[in-house]
């Protein structure tokens, strides 16, 4: 097998078991040595740290996909990690739709596969990865039998692997838009056209949470993509529900799922939430409750700042909408930003809006989406509902 030999000092993380290891911690690597290829990582003085695949023109040279030296890496390899990644959300309560492979979380870095009903939608965002492609859906045909599995690799990411970007069939074509049931409504999915793999399924479990807050209330939902969290709030009860999103095709996707359940309390239109939210806060309306889910502000720590910044930002403009005694409901998908610093955000915002906060709920994704304390890009949603006093 071919060999990367790590230097004397390297950092903590890896011996950890963190499976990413950076070009500034390797000394030698074989001359023969190519892109894709599985290799055993050593120590400097010999010892066997683990096998993972490689490309050396990527930032991470290395990732570790396992730290027994008796596994061989081939098919075989990713079948019975897919078999292992789906015995643990059946487990915990997650078959009909769930996140099967979340990249690291289930040693498999930087491979993403989505299960919606007996569709599958697979990322595979590493050079290293993409090379097992076949084998992974030969795999995934084998433990499932699905109907269909379709590529959404149309990610910028991938570029700095050395890859394109692309998307389409991984197997038979069939009809991209699939519907699933979440929570006990309905709700379409285009995993063609969609963001990310078309759905958000890191939500599903805090979708619930606003069950009671929302019965009865007038509630604006900013950033709604296909209307998710409003029409739960529409169907635990909310008097009217008023949906935001910049995006034309997402507004008519959110009708079009409230039409599917039966709701009529609901109202979408096609808006910059920025601009709604700064305007409506000078402007004095009020919301029993408001709901923001805005896309993540940065995904670099260069610019952490910044990202800081447009969060404090946006959740003092949201506040302002909130009536006293009424709820606020934020959530952030910025790995960057950690749990303690987004309560702090939060607090900092609620300082500059001259408000109290109640705490009512603070979570992290759904458990398909398992966190592993030493790996941080593993936890990176932050949902919060508090009172606005």
């Amino acid at each position: 097998m071919k060999r990367v030999v790590l230097k004397r000092k390297i950092s903590n993380r890896v011996v950890s078991g963190h499976p990413w290891i950076f070009s500034n911690e390797i000394d030698l690597v074989d001359e023969d040595i190519a892109a894709g290829d599985i290799a055993e990582v050593l120590t400097y003085d010999g010892k066997y740290v683990g096998q993972g695949y490689v490309n050396p023109v990527s930032r991470i040279p290395v990732r570790l996909l396992s730290r027994d030296k008796k596994d061989i890496i081939n098919g075989d390899f990713f079948k019975r990690k897919i078999r292992e990644a789906w015995e643990y959300r059946q487990k915990i309560g997650y078959t009909e739709n769930c996140r099967l492979i979340f990249g690291e979380a289930d040693g498999l870095p930087q491979l993403i596969i989505d299960k919606f009903n007996d569709y599958f939608v697979i990322q595979t965002l590493a050079l290293g990865i993409d090379t097992w492609k076949p084998e992974i859906v030969a795999a995934l045909e084998e433990v499932f039998s699905p109907k269909g599995i379709y590529e959404r690799n149309d990610v910028p990411i991938r570029e700095l692997e050395g890859l394109e970007q692309k998307k389409g069939f991984l197997s038979k074509p069939f009809d991209t838009k699939i519907m699933i049931q979440e929570n006990g409504l309905k709700f379409m999915v285009d995993v063609e056209k969609g963001q990310k793999t078309g759905y958000f399924l890191d939500q599903q479990d805090n979708r619930r949470a606003i069950q009671h807050i929302v019965k009865g209330a007038d509630v604006l939902g900013a950033f709604c993509y296909t209307g998710t969290f409003e029409i739960h709030a529409a169907h635990y009860g909310a008097k009217h529900v008023l949906g935001l999103d910049i995006s034309e095709a997402a507004v008519q996707q959110s009708r079009e799922n409230a039409a599917l359940n039966g709701l009529t309390n609901t109202t979408f239109q096609a808006i910059n939430a920025f601009d709604a939210l700064k305007q409506w806060s000078k402007e004095g309306k009020k919301w029993d409750v408001v709901m923001i889910d805005p896309p993540s502000f940065t995904k670099t720590r260069d610019n952490i700042q910044k990202a800081i910044s447009g969060y404090k930002e946006i959740n003092l403009r949201s506040m302002k909408l909130v009536k006293p005694g009424g709820f606020l409901v934020t959530s952030s998908c910025t790995n960057l930003v950690q749990p303690d610093l987004f309560y702090e955000i939060i607090e900092m915002a609620a300082k500059d809006a001259r408000r109290t906060l109640r705490q009512v709920v603070f979570q992290a994704q759904s458990p398909d989406h398992p966190i592993i304390r030493s790996l941080e890009n593993t936890n990176y949603l932050k949902f919060l509902i508090v009172q606005v006093l």
